[in-house]
């Protein structure tokens, strides 16, 4: 069932001592990119253990990737696979997230981008962050 608003800690698992939750699909519900600025705070938190984010088909813009970006780089992050694929990131998105990519601090193993209305020049910032950070992306999906 899609839901309206961003997790709360009942779903993030502080409620619940010894329980943290590891993977979250959220596609195919509006969050927008005021939705990913709130989810943010967890996403760095260092005692968070979410290791797959799902936002396909989640209305977001390249607002959202300075955020994601920024994510991506934190040493406190322990994202491993990241899927926004179906929404419009732009040329513009993919070099924010890249900033990203290429921190040595990021831990990303997989990355879905597909039909995000990325062209070359996105590809080359992306190809520019891997040479910076080559030891953890082992997947990529851009169709």
């Amino acid at each position: 069932m899609p839901v309206s608003s961003p997790p709360t800690d009942a779903i993030w698992g502080t409620e619940v001592p010894g329980w943290a939750l590891k993977h979250l699909d959220l596609s195919f519900n509006r969050l927008n990119d005021s939705g990913v600025v709130l989810l943010s705070a967890r996403l760095e938190d260092p005692h968070g253990k979410l290791e797959k984010l799902r936002m396909s088909w989640c209305f977001l813009t390249e607002t959202c990737c300075y955020t994601l970006g920024s994510v991506l780089g934190s040493n406190s992050s322990p994202l491993r696979e990241l899927d926004v694929s179906n929404n419009d990131l732009q040329d513009s998105g993919m070099k924010m997230l890249s900033a990203g990519l290429g921190n040595p601090h990021c831990k990303l193993e997989i990355l879905s981008l597909s039909f995000c209305s990325v062209t070359e020049e996105g590809c080359a910032s992306l190809a520019s962050a891997l040479r910076s950070n080559p030891s953890h992306l082992r997947k990529f999906e851009p169709k």
